[in-house]
């Protein structure tokens, strides 16, 4: 009898592109957003998908809504498939509005996250503060992302500020820079108010900064599909919706017709 367990697609057919990296990646991170999946959800998100998503952000200040068992059950899941956890950065800028960082931090240890976003989208934050922050993250053991940008309607990208963020951060030791564009990818950084891509401020950044270092909030398929052609396969996306993680990794390989043709193989 054959064993149906070794069968295997052939290359070609799985990955078209020949480009994407197993993980643990260095390019083409996926960064889903949870915005209050129950266990069974989240146990079907990582069934299915869990080869395909690299990072998992408890979005904004969820995550002590959650009953714990609920929440370690989240976080030890996770971390058993190989991603990075964390809560929403803007639950960190609760804590330093109500002086409470220390009791932050004392808690995402205890609960076992593995990661930490470090924000400044609706509080006033100097540099001063953010490199605190960023390696107190690091000295905790926490793998740190920060994040670019404000989250009000029509806030855009300050290229010089920017460039000073993304080489200061990482300096200090963050793995990724997030640029902004919340979970509605409409009138906010690189989005205009229709959700579409202002690509002379995408390539003003990219002509600047190593594209390896930033991590593109992208929530819409369009804004995705428009990425994925511009920039190739590789580039890290984020604010991705828990039912679109494999319909995003079907782009990223260019199994979609919106990006077959990233599959034309040179070999």
């Amino acid at each position: 009898m054959e064993v149906t367990s070794q069968l295997k697609w052939n290359p070609v057919l799985a990955d078209p592109t020949g480009k994407r990296q197993p993980k643990p990646r260095t390019l083409g991170k996926t960064m889903v957003m949870d915005k209050g999946l129950g266990m069974l959800a989240f146990q079907d998100l990582l069934q299915t998908s869990s080869s395909h998503v690299d990072m998992i952000k408890l979005g904004f200040g969820t995550s002590p809504l959650y009953p714990q068992s609920v929440l370690r059950s989240k976080i030890n899941l996770a971390k058993e498939n190989n991603i990075l956890i964390y809560p929403g950065g803007t639950f960190l800028e609760v804590a330093v509005t109500q002086n409470a960082v220390d009791s932050f931090f004392d808690m995402i240890l205890a609960l076992g996250f593995n990661g930490v976003e470090i924000s400044d989208g609706t509080i006033q934050m100097d540099r001063r503060q953010r490199n605190k922050l960023i390696t107190r993250g690091l000295d905790e053991g926490l793998e740190v992302v920060t994040e670019y940008g404000k989250k009000g309607w029509g806030s855009s990208i300050e290229l010089a500020e920017l460039i000073d963020t993304v080489l200061i951060d990482s300096e200090l030791g963050a793995s990724l820079v997030t640029i902004e564009a919340r979970e509605s990818g409409m009138g906010v950084g690189i989005f205009d108010g229709e959700g579409k891509c202002k690509d002379e401020e995408l390539h003003s950044v990219l002509a600047s900064i190593s594209g390896d270092k930033l991590l593109w909030e992208a929530p819409q398929k369009s804004q995705q599909v428009h990425l994925i052609n511009s920039l190739g396969p590789d580039i890290h996306l984020g604010n991705i919706s828990p039912d679109e993680v494999i319909a995003l990794e079907a782009l990223r390989r260019g199994l979609r017709s919106d990006t077959l043709s990233l599959g034309t193989r040179k070999d």
